[in-house]
């Protein structure tokens, strides 16, 4: 079984990517869902982030509080880190996991928004990623979280730029509201049942 890893900028529409390769019978790991599963619902990992953020990061009810987290640990790098030390090996165990759930599929997607940033990259056996003009990403998110333009930029800057990940990843997919997706799934999908490139 092959394990490719798809990843994006916020707002490039990775995850409607992902829904199309589920159409197409492929399982699909979110990352970033089990992540927030994990922030939620792992005693252990409650704990190192409220030793690291403070009780302010969960709410009453022991649920994350997203804003407030986000808030802190996109302006300080070093709690960023931290946290994500905690997270990335937890979410990665409960993939080896997943993955032995569906050992019988051609292939399997592991979506990630860090991909690149977290180091996991090359553990896969291809990448794609998921290319959107900044505008459009920032329209997107606004929207679909009902936030501020320069909260959306802000994340954008934490994140690694397309242009530095392009030249490192097997497969592209245009999410630009001109290109159609579903025929670049299509070829994608085709090439990595038959284990090819497109370059």
């Amino acid at each position: 079984m092959k394990k490719i890893g798809i990843t994006g900028g916020i707002g490039s529409g990775k995850t409607t990517v992902c829904e199309v390769f589920k159409l197409l019978g492929v399982p699909v790991f979110h990352a970033d869902l089990e992540a927030r599963y994990l922030q939620n619902n792992d005693i252990q990992i409650k704990y190192q982030i409220r030793m690291i953020l403070g009780d302010q990061a969960y709410n009453r009810d022991g649920i994350l509080n997203r804003h407030t987290v986000s808030g802190i640990i996109f302006n300080d790098p070093k709690a960023l880190a931290e946290v994500n030390q905690i997270i990335h090996p937890a979410v990665r165990e409960r993939f080896v996991k997943w993955c032995e759930e569906h050992r019988d599929a051609p292939y399997v997607l592991y979506e990630a928004a860090i991909l690149f940033e977290s180091g996991y990259a090359p553990d896969f056996d291809r990448t794609i990623l998921v290319l959107a003009d900044e505008k459009a990403r920032i329209s997107r998110v606004m929207k679909r979280d009902h936030v501020e333009e320069e909260f959306v930029k802000q994340r954008i800057s934490n994140q690694m730029p397309d242009s530095e990940k392009i030249s490192q990843v097997d497969y592209l997919i245009d999410n630009d509201n001109v290109s159609l997706l579903f025929p670049q799934i299509l070829k994608i999908d085709q090439l990595i049942r038959e284990d090819g490139k497109i370059r």
